[in-house]
């Protein structure tokens, strides 16, 4: 039994409910609630909030624990007092006071639960600044007391015991003595639960209403409010006298608490005053709601079993009311001395196991220091410890329950982290649990792991897996196989170990099992093993099976079945493949079935057809021979249902012949019998059978004339019922109907339509009618034609003349045909419209103008007082153009060599007549319309036309086709326009104005080009058109220009040129042609085919062309062009590339012979193009010019008489000897520098000069220049090396 407190989001209301009801009572009181313990044999497990823990924590200051009431209070009920003014707007602060042994959880902002344990007090604010109201279980009573300026509400619990047999009546108590302060009416619904004690407080200290008294004392109130016969039917006695016991029991309770929280000041002797006696209510027997223990509840209930709890009134009831009252007072005592334990020790900690001991919980001391001796309470204590692996706020499971005080914790998990706790237990009163403590249990060996399974296998072989199981804190080593070697002793060998999870047995023997355990290593030791796990060998190839059996057969299928062969074991994983051959089909056998089944169903099979069928076996080692070959039969099918029968003869009042013919399918086998059914009318409700048997006609007799039936046939044979065919519907002959009464006259006769009605005859003729038929004639004689026939009994005649009488008659029809005519009946009818006029005649008086007239038509009995004339070019689109009594009229403004239709009609008083029939009018032919389009044609079009201006120049002897001329847009202007209506008369030419020039005309064409034009000059043109009836107007004037003449070529030059290129020039520069932006040139060359090919199209005046040949002569053309468009080419030019002089010649080299002499070398250059190459060697000494020492084809030369104290410098250069005796010098060779002998040099032998030598070459190729491959390459080693450190960079800095 508990107590839940919660606030209700949409009322703002306190609920308090107990869990040992199965529905929810509820009593208001608008304060905080305090809750204290109930009675002895109840169990306080925790108390719950649904609203967040209070935020005026900081501002309420905490409240001492108010005066123990005893249960004989009177209740009271009092209106909320005022709320608190508290920051920017009233606040109402709620403190609940949690006592020891108790738990209090909230609901936070953020959605978690917080469990608060007694003793503690628990401020909580209203959100919307109103104390909210408290509801209260139901057996409990609130009353409001004042301590020392605090005002609180004390929740108490009723007396069960006064009412046997479980009814409780509602008693009123009586009036309390202040008019502000009325009493309290229990709800009848409100059955008493065990008694438990709550006391509340709303606002703070001095927020008091003047109407509540500063104190209240219950001897007061008992002595002066409550008499002895409150309760005289339930024999319930006064609460008057209290014994001493009971009185020394709550001051020494109330005395606990203070001290346990720590509370001070008044309220201690709080008396109440002038409160009415409490209601009596019926016993506790309601069941059990789910319990919940210390502010834990949900799954945790589950894993910590709890004594049961028991509800107080049936001990109650033995004893007195005194009495009673003093076992709840110390059941508050008793949780809060069980809460007092301190958390257990835990010791000698194992593996799987533990120690765990804890001191009881001590007794408290009495006002005069010593331990108090409660002999109230003479139950051994008991102790339940439970233990959570999922954390301080796991899950929770009872582990020891009993009465020592130290317990062996067995069962834990090895290398897991354990808290373990401790809770007090007596008479069904459970404490408060202490502190857990946490532990670690030790590492052991690993958990048995599970039998080994087969991957895969052969008849000698074995495949075994596993999987790794627990290692319980130390990681596995090994795994050690064991088998019995397939002996079946029970005797295990190693087969193998080490850590891996799979192993292949060899060299077993077909067809035998095998036995194999498990078991891990790790570094504590070695497992328990597994279970034995028996696996068996594959087997030999199996032999044939037995032939297939036929188990069901089917139109379409077979269920064919099998056995398996008797020679293989059970252990041998044997497969099946089924054959099937149709027969006559001629394919053999075909594999419909593989698979490990003893039965297969083969489908998609032909109805009543035979089939044959063998069976193999076959397993991992091979597949055996089929069985004997059997046959089976599909089942027929049904037949397709007959054809729709048909009429066979002619059908009789009272029989018909129907003949039907055989169904397109037997479904197999052959039709025994033919069934017809027949069914009177035409819903098909109901059939019979007429005929049964092999015929295929059947006559239906016996039937009722003019009648409808249907029949239909079915057949039979083996493969069971045809559908239905479609069903024959039959209409028996019928008589004639008799005659009808004479037609009538409905509202009054128009002129050309009268309506009349009939009724149907009086005799039917077996048959319903299905048409009538009215027949119309003049007075004179006239045959009768027939205006109507249908199955309505009216109908509208129409087409008849105005004015004149007719006589009408009507006769019925049904399936047997007309019956005779009626009598006449006469009618005349209304004057009329007048009649269709005549087509008029149309006059043609101009192109332009045409005269109408026509005829005036019967007029029907009145005069014509009007003609309407229609005229349009289309029949459909005609309007009235005159309306009037003539009979003429003039048609102006028309087209020419155009096509009018036009109609007249009549009116007079009765009506408008219809129009008379359309007349065709077509106006004469004239002079062509005006051009209404001219635009100018593009150069593109002006290149393909073909002008036709110099035919009429040919030959006379022959025609001589020409080549279409070459049109300049400078000097021609092509135009284009649109023909122009021909007004009925062919166009046969076009005569072109250019004002000042003289016309041009030309023939029947819509394209034109104007020749011998001025350049760069606006024309303004007109064209008209003309034919055979002479020349049209001209049309607007358009304005076309012609384009300025394109540009001369420019003067070609060479400006610069090598053995390899030619620089060119032409124009006047760039300075006058950025005068001219438009203007562009095109430079072509020739090849040596004689085509020019394009070298360059720009606007620049240069241009240099490369890689050409030495000595070689090329032609050149230049063009301009702009807008005007391009200009002739020019002249070819032709410009030659000189020779190519030699190569420059490395360094020479130069080796000192002796102190005056010396020897010069160089290497030698190819001939160039046939032409031989001779050298010049040259030399200086000192600062003095060169001179010419040597030249000549040789590549070394000898000096001589040199001086021994000057230094010589020596360079080569190579000379081209062409052909026409001239010699083309190419650069110098780098120096070369020959140092003379100094005095030091003996020191070193003869190797100074050599030495000298050296040096002086290495410093002249240190200053050669680089060549353009080497600076090219330098340039990319470069390029290389940034982009490698810029890489590095994004690398290091970006990246990473």
């Amino acid at each position: 039994m508990f107590m839940q407190l919660f606030c209700s989001e949409e009322t703002n209301d306190l609920i308090i409910t107990r869990s040992c009801f199965s529905r929810r009572h509820h009593l208001t009181a608008s304060y905080a609630v305090m809750c204290y313990v109930c009675q002895k044999d109840c169990k306080p497990q925790s108390l719950f909030s649904g609203v967040n823990e209070g935020d005026m924590a900081d501002r309420t200051p905490p409240l001492e624990s108010g005066q123990l009431l005893s249960p004989e209070l009177p209740i009271l009920a009092s209106p909320p007092p005022p709320s608190m003014v508290n920051g920017e707007g009233p606040q109402q602060v709620i403190l609940v006071q949690v006592n020891p042994g108790e738990a209090f959880t909230i609901r936070r902002e953020d959605g978690q639960f917080q469990c608060i344990t007694g003793p503690a007090q628990v401020p909580m604010m209203s959100p919307n600044g109103s104390v909210p109201p408290i509801y209260v279980p139901p057996g409990y009573v609130s009353q409001i007391i004042e301590e020392n300026g605090v005002r609180r509400v004390l929740v108490l619990p009723q007396q069960p015991d006064f009412h046997p047999g479980g009814h409780s009546p509602l008693h009123h108590p009586p009036p309390p003595p202040h008019a502000h302060m009325p009493a309290f009416i229990p709800h009848p619904a409100m059955m008493p639960p065990p008694p438990h004690l709550y006391t509340s407080m709303a606002g703070g200290v001095g927020d008091l209403s003047s109407q509540y008294i500063s104190q209240y004392h219950p001897a007061h109130i008992f002595s002066e409010q409550v008499s002895a016969d409150s309760h005289p039917q339930h024999g319930r006695p006064t609460f008057v006298h209290r014994d001493d016991r009971t009185t020394k029991t709550h001051e020494r309770l109330q005395k606990k608490l203070k001290e346990r929280q720590g509370g001070g000041g008044g309220g201690g002797g709080g008396q109440v005053k002038d409160s009415p006696p409490s209601s009596p209510q019926k016993s506790c027997n309601s069941p059990p709601a789910v319990d919940i223990h210390n502010g834990i509840g949900g799954k945790e209930l589950e894993a910590e079993p709890r004594h049961p709890v028991t509800c107080p009134d049936k001990q109650i009831s033995k004893g007195k009311n005194g009495e009673s009252r003093v076992l709840d007072k110390e059941a508050q005592a008793l949780i809060a001395f069980l809460s007092t334990i301190s958390k257990p020790v835990v010791s000698d900690i194992q593996a799987r196991g533990a120690e765990v001991s804890w001191v009881a919980p001590a007794r408290p001391e009495n006002e005069n220091g010593s331990v108090e001796d409660d002999s109230s309470s003479p139950q051994p204590l008991s102790y339940d410890i439970s233990v959570s692996v999922e954390g301080k706020d796991g899950k929770y499971q009872t582990m020891y329950c009993g009465e020592e005080l130290s317990a062996t914790l067995k069962g834990l998990r090895p290398a897991t982290d354990h808290h373990v706790r401790v809770q007090a237990m007596s008479n069904s009163i459970v404490g408060s649990p202490s502190e857990p403590v946490s532990f670690t249990t030790l590492s052991c060996e690993p958990d048995p792991p599970n039998p080994p399974k087969k991957a895969s296998g052969t008849k000698n072989a074995l495949v075994l897996q596993w999987k790794a199981s627990c290692d319980n804190g130390s990681k596995i080593l090994n795994y050690i196989l064991q088998w019995d070697e397939g002996k079946g002793t029970g005797i295990f060998e190693k087969c193998y170990s080490g850590p891996q999870k799979q192993y292949r047995v060899t060299k077993l023997t077909p067809a035998s099992r095998y036995s194999f355990r498990l078991a891990a290593e790790n570094d504590m030791g070695v497992s328990e093993f597994s279970e034995v796990v028996d696996l068996f060998t594959s087997c030999s190839v199996p032999l044939p099976p037995f032939p297939p059996e036929l188990e069901t057969a089917g139109v379409t299928w077979l269920c064919v079945k099998w056995q398996r062969p008797s020679s293989s074991p059970k252990e041998d994983d044997i497969s099946y493949i089924l054959e099937m051959e149709e027969e006559g089909s001629g394919y053999g056998f075909q594999r419909s079935y593989d698979g490990e089944e003893l039965s297969h169903t083969v489908r998609n099979l032909h109805r009543s057809t035979k089939y044959k069928f063998r069976v193999a076996a076959y397993n991992s080692e091979g597949k055996s021979n089929p069985s004997q070959v059997v046959e089976f039969i599909t089942k027929p099918d049904r037949p397709s249902s007959p054809c729709r029968p048909v009429i066979k003869g002619r059908v009789l009042p009272n029989s018909f012949k129907m003949a039907w013919e055989p169904p397109k399918e037997d479904g197999g086998s052959e039709v025994t019998k033919y069934v017809v059914e027949l069914s009177e009318g035409l819903s098909g409700s109901s059939w019979g059978l007429v005929y049964s048997g092999p015929a295929l006609e059947h006559v239906c007799d016996g039937l009722k004339p003019g009648c409808s039936y249907q029949t239909r046939v079915y057949c039979m044979s083996e493969g069971g019922q045809s559908p239905m065919s479609e069903t024959l519907q039959v209409q028996t002959l019928a008589v004639p109907p008799g005659p009808c009464q004479p037609p009538r006259l409905v509202g009054k006769p128009k002129s050309r339509e009268v309506q009349l009605r009939w009724v149907p005859p009086q005799v039917d003729g077996g048959s319903p009618v299905s048409c009538y038929s009215v027949e119309v004639s003049g007075q004179q004689a006239e045959e009768s034609r027939e205006v109507y026939q249908g199955p309505e009994l009216d109908c509208s005649v129409g087409a008849l003349m105005p004015g004149k009488t007719y006589s009408f008659r009507v006769k019925a029809a049904n399936k047997a045909g007309f019956g005779p005519l009626s009598e006449r009946c006469e009618m005349t009818t209304a004057p009329g419209a007048p009649e269709q006029c005549k087509a008029p005649s149309t006059t043609c008086k101009s192109p332009t103008c045409v005269v109408v007239s026509w005829e005036a038509p019967p007029c029907n009995g009145a005069p014509v007082t009007e003609f309407r004339l229609e005229w349009g070019a289309a029949e459909g689109t005609m309007q009235v153009c005159y309306s009037g009594s003539a009979l003429s009229h003039e048609m102006r403004g028309l087209l020419p060599a155009t096509n009018y239709f036009c109609r007249v009609q009549a009116a007079n008083l009765a009506g408008v007549g219809p129009f008379s029939e359309a007349v065709l009018c077509q106006t004469p032919c004239s002079v062509p319309a005006a051009v209404s389009n001219i635009y100018q044609l593009k150069e593109s079009e002006l290149q393909k036309y073909e002008t036709t201006a110099d035919e009429d120049e040919e030959d006379e002897e022959g025609v001589v086709s020409r080549p279409s001329p070459v049109f300049s847009p400078s000097t021609c202007l092509g135009i284009g326009w649109d023909s122009p209506c021909d007004h009925g008369s062919e166009i046969t030419s076009y005569l072109i104005d250019l004002g000042e020039k003289q016309p041009v005309v030309v023939g029947r064409v819509n394209k034109h080009v104007i020749q011998h034009l001025q350049p760069d000059t606006s024309y303004r043109i007109r064209i008209q058109a003309q034919n055979s009836l002479g020349t049209g107007p001209f049309s607007h004037t358009f304005k076309l220009k012609t384009k300025p003449l394109p540009p001369q070529p420019p003067r070609l030059e060479c400006t610069a040129f090598s053995h390899q290129t030619l620089r060119l020039k032409w124009g006047d520069g760039p300075t006058k042609a950025a005068s001219s932006e438009a203007l562009q040139y095109q430079l072509q060359m020739g090849d040596k085919n004689g085509r020019f090919l394009p070298l360059y199209k720009g606007p620049c005046h240069t241009h240099k062309v490369q890689r050409l040949n030495e000595s070689t002569s090329y032609t050149f053309r230049i063009q301009a062009f702009n807008e005007a468009g391009e200009g002739p080419f020019s002249n070819v030019y032709t410009f030659t590339t000189p020779r190519s002089p030699p190569a420059p010649v490395k360094a020479p080299k130069v080796e000192r012979l002796d102190d005056n002499s010396c020897e010069v070398t160089w290497e030698a250059l190819p001939p160039m193009k046939g032409d031989p190459v001779i050298y010049t060697l040259q030399s200086m000494i000192g600062n003095s010019e060169f001179k010419q020492i040597y030249k000549g084809s040789a590549t070394s030369f000898h000096a001589q008489n040199l001086q021994t104290s000057s230094d010589y410098r020596f360079r080569v250069c190579a000379i081209r000897q062409c052909q026409d005796a001239t010699e083309l010098s190419g650069p110098y060779s780098p120096t070369v520098t020959l140092s003379p002998q100094r005095s030091d040099a003996a020191a070193t032998g003869g190797s100074s000069a050599g030495s000298g030598l050296r040096t002086s070459a290495e410093s002249a190729r240190t200053r050669q220049s680089l060549t353009d491959e080497q600076c090219a390459f330098l340039l990319l080693m470069v390029f290389a090396v940034i982009a490698i450190l810029i890489a590095f960079i994004i690398q290091y800095f970006v990246i990473k």
